[in-house]
């Protein structure tokens, strides 16, 4: 068979993403998980240790300050270091930490514990989007960013029921929230591990990867790379001139806006659904996984229709503009359960779609180390928003009457970030594919 054979390409493709993706998807599953079980326990914890709602909330959100920090650095030592490692010290240090959880007994504890578990998981995300970017074309990108972020979602629809029966135990004289942290902390440090045997860094070393095939993927990642390069699609700038750029800064602060809507809501919707209905635990959390099954699938649709039209900004902008109305109707809604829950499933549809196609085009002008650093940075001036939501939510619900100013805040952070994205305008102008490759795009489903 030939390396011109156009069944070699949809062979290739079919073989990567049947061997990276499932177990890409765990990862971030177990990550997210270990990030928000907290609002789980939260339901039983804040009352065992008598914090209030902004003691929660800050703890909550400080997570996202020790992520910060060490973002970028993790971000850039994953592209030059080797992701597979990074991604083993990380996660074996962020699941001995989120197991630790269970053993908190005061505020201090608490804050240290969840600032440690952020700085301990900070370059996982850059360093799984400088991966996919190793391994799948611009082509296919969005799909696989999508089905990779899908995982955020399934973590929350896994989350409530395994939570919900988590939080029943009480073995060896513990509460079922400290065995909730023991528990769903383990996994990380056992496939932590596993990730040094299973991943391999590039193409060029995939021994599970059939020589032709691998010259195919190899070739067109590298055709691809040199295309973009000549064309001026993307840029080779230093890290500190890719860190100035005004996309990544506006890219940043969208992100930061859109982190602060989408984990404020994350972080306070097992509790908010509690007030709205006064229903048990379990129901409850049964009840937050509806919302984020539904936005699976709005994940994976978005992302696959977005790499199918090559449309980028208005697939992120739309459906973040969804998620703000979503929410500005959650707060007129409150006395009404089922118009409430109709208006959070919208809510979390435009806030957890939205991300597949941001991603693909935040990463469509730039190249190599200076790329990952611009991931980085996103990523950690966003995740900023991911302390401020939770946070501003506790200390809202504290200083007025219920939800609703919270909510509102959320509403507002949504549009904001729709309209930064529609600011970001990147000029890249998506390419038309190949012949043969658009042909064997629209034949293969992966």
């Amino acid at each position: 068979m030939t390396h011109h054979d156009p069944d070699i390409g949809t062979r290739a493709r079919r073989r990567v993403m049947w061997r990276l993706m499932p177990y890409l998807i765990v990862l971030y599953v177990i990550a997210y998980l270990d990030r928000v079980n907290v609002s789980y326990a939260a339901l039983e914890m804040t009352t065992d240790l008598g914090f209030t709602a902004a003691t929660y909330g800050f703890g909550a959100g400080i997570f996202f300050v020790g992520y910060f920090i060490l973002e970028v650095p993790g971000a850039v030592f994953a592209a030059r270091w080797g992701v597979r490692r990074m991604v083993c010290r990380i996660m074996v240090s962020w699941g001995v930490l989120a197991m630790l959880m269970g053993f908190v007994q005061n505020a201090a504890e608490f804050y240290w514990l969840r600032f440690l578990i952020g700085a301990a998981e900070a370059g996982f995300f850059p360093a799984m989007i400088v991966y996919l970017g190793g391994w799948f074309r611009a082509a296919d990108r969005g799909k696989a960013v999508a089905l990779f972020m899908s995982a955020i979602s399934l973590a929350m629809v896994i989350g409530g029921p395994l939570s919900g029966a988590l939080l029943k135990l009480h073995w060896l004289g513990l509460e079922g929230w400290r065995w909730l942290f023991i528990l769903e902390g383990l996994p990380a440090v056992v496939f932590g591990i596993s990730v040094l045997f299973f991943l391999t860094d590039r193409p060029e070393d995939a021994k599970w990867l059939p020589a032709d095939e691998k010259a195919w993927l190899v070739g067109e990642l590298a055709r691809e790379r040199m295309a973009a390069e000549q064309s001026g699609q993307t840029r080779k700038l230093s890290i500190a001139q890719a860190l100035g750029d005004r996309r990544v800064l506006l890219f940043s602060a969208a992100y930061f806006f859109g982190l602060l809507a989408s984990n404020g809501l994350g972080y306070w919707l097992p509790t908010m659904i509690q007030a709205l209905s006064g229903f048990s635990n379990f129901t409850v959390a049964l009840l937050v996984s509806l919302p984020y099954s539904l936005g699976v699938i709005a994940k994976i649709v978005a992302g696959w229709s977005s790499d199918r039209t090559r449309e980028r900004r208005w697939h992120t902008a739309g459906l973040l503009m969804l998620g703000g109305a979503g929410l500005a109707a959650v707060a007129q809604f409150q006395g009404q359960l089922a118009l409430a829950l109709g208006c959070l499933c919208a809510a979390v549809i435009g806030l957890t779609g939205y991300t597949p196609s941001f991603w693909a085009y935040a990463t469509s002008f730039l190249g190599g180390t200076a790329n990952a650093a611009a991931i980085g940075l996103i990523n950690s001036i966003g995740n900023l928003g991911s302390f401020a939501g939770p946070y501003a939510m506790g200390w809202l619900k504290e200083h007025t009457t219920g939800y609703t100013a919270g909510v509102q805040v959320l509403a507002a952070s949504s549009i904001m970030t729709a309209l930064l994205v529609l600011a970001a305008k990147t000029g890249v102008k998506p390419r038309p594919l190949p012949a043969a490759a658009s042909s064997s795009s629209l034949q293969t489903s992966i």
